[in-house]
C-alpha cells in the first residue's frame, strides 16, 4: 500500500512539474517577443503618403523593440493583395498591415467579394496618422468658399468636373458626400491616382478635387490651386487659414484619411498591448510629430478599442455614401 501511495505521489509531482514547465515555456515565449524581424506590410507602392509616413514609425519601432522592423511594400489591386497577405499570415505579431480609410472603410462596400473580412480577419493595434481631405479648385474658377462653389454648381448642373484617384477611393467618396449634402450635380472623372488628376486640375481640365492634403499642399502654397476647406473636425496646422467643412457651413461633411496598424485576428493580447504601447511612444515623439506634420498629416495614436470603434463608424458612414451614390468598381 505504501508503495502505491508513493507512486501516486510521484506521478502527481511529475504532472505538476510538467505543467509548470509548460507555463514557463509559454511565458518565456511571450517575454521573448520579438525574437525575429517584424514585417509591416504597406499594401501600396513605395513613395506614396502611406509609405512615407510608415517608414519613420518602422524605424523608431526598430529601436524600441530591439529587433528589425521592416516595411514590406506589396502593392496591387487597390491594396487588396498586400492586405490579404497579412490576413493569411500567422497570428504571432510578426506580420502587420497598414490599413487606410479607403481600404478598410470604403473598399468592403465597393468590392462585393474581397478575399478577407476587415473585421473578422484582423485585430486593431493602433491608429498612427490622420490627414484631411482637402477641397481645392482651379484658381480661375470664380469661387472663394464652399458656399460659392455650391451656388455655382447649382447654377451649372453637371458642368463642373471633379477628379479622383479612382472610383470608390476616399477622394471620390468625399465629393459624393458633398454632392449629397449640398444637393448638387457634378461629373466624376476617375484617374489612376491623384497625381494625374492634380496635373489636370492645374491645367484647367478639371474644376475641383478632394484629395489627401499632402498631395495638394505644395500646389496650394505655390498658388497653383485654391484651397476651400478641409474635411477634418479641426483646421490643419499646415493651412491654418483654410476653414473646416463645418465652418464652411457643412458640418455633416467629415472626410479624412487615416492610417492604422492591424494584426491578423487571434494575435495574442500581450503582443497587441506591447505593439500598441510602442506605437504610442513613437507617435508622441516631437521629431516624429514634426516630420508627419511636414508631410501634411498629423501623428496620433489610440487604444485598440478606440481604433475598433473609429473603424466601425467610418465603415458605416462610407457604406451609406457608397449605397446612395450607387458606386460600382471600375
Amino acid at each position: 500500500m505504501n508503495r502505491r501511495i508513493r507512486l501516486a505521489g510521484l506521478l502527481a509531482l511529475s504532472g505538476t512539474a510538467t505543467f509548470a514547465l509548460a507555463q514557463t515555456a509559454s511565458t518565456g515565449s511571450a517575454q521573448a517577443y520579438p525574437n525575429k524581424p517584424i514585417r509591416i506590410v504597406v499594401p501600396y507602392a513605395a513613395g506614396g503618403p502611406i509609405d512615407m509616413t510608415t517608414r519613420p514609425l518602422a524605424q523608431r519601432l526598430n529601436e524600441a523593440m530591439g529587433n528589425p522592423v521592416v516595411v514590406d511594400n506589396r502593392g496591387g489591386a487597390n491594396g487588396i493583395i498586400g492586405t490579404d497577405n497579412v490576413a493569411k499570415s500567422p497570428a504571432d505579431g510578426y506580420s502587420l498591415v497598414v490599413a487606410s480609410g479607403g481600404a478598410f472603410a470604403i473598399g468592403p462596400h465597393v468590392y462585393a467579394r474581397l478575399p478577407f473580412d476587415v473585421f473578422k480577419d484582423f485585430t486593431p493595434v493602433s491608429l498612427f496618422v490622420t490627414m484631411p481631405e482637402l477641397l481645392a479648385v482651379h484658381p480661375a474658377l470664380p469661387v472663394k468658399s464652399v458656399k460659392e462653389l455650391v451656388a455655382l454648381a447649382r447654377a451649372r448642373p453637371n458642368q463642373l468636373n471633379f477628379g479622383s484617384s479612382g472610383t470608390g477611393g476616399t477622394p471620390h467618396l468625399a465629393a459624393e458626400l458633398l454632392k449629397s449634402a449640398a444637393k448638387i450635380q457634378m461629373v466624376h472623372v476617375p484617374y489612376k491616382g491623384m497625381g494625374p488628376a492634380t496635373m489636370d486640375l492645374i491645367a484647367g481640365h478639371l474644376q475641383l478635387v478632394f484629395a489627401d492634403l499632402p498631395v495638394l499642399l505644395q500646389q496650394v502654397k505655390g498658388g497653383k490651386l485654391r484651397a476651400l476647406a478641409v474635411g477634418t473636425p479641426k483646421r490643419s496646422a499646415n493651412l491654418p487659414d483654410v476653414p473646416t467643412m463645418a465652418e464652411a457651413g457643412f458640418p455633416q461633411i467629415e472626410a479624412y484619411n487615416w492610417y492604422a496598424l492591424f494584426a491578423p485576428a487571434g494575435t495574442p493580447k500581450p503582443i497587441i498591448a506591447r505593439l500598441n504601447a510602442e506605437v504610442g511612444k513613437v507617435m508622441s515623439n516631437p521629431d516624429v510629430k514634426s516630420f508627419t506634420q511636414g508631410q501634411g498629416a498629423e501623428a496620433v495614436s489610440s487604444t485598440p478599442e478606440e481604433l475598433a470603434a473609429m473603424h466601425r463608424r467610418e465603415y458605416d458612414k462610407w457604406g451609406a455614401v457608397v449605397k446612395a451614390a450607387g458606386v460600382k468598381p471600375e
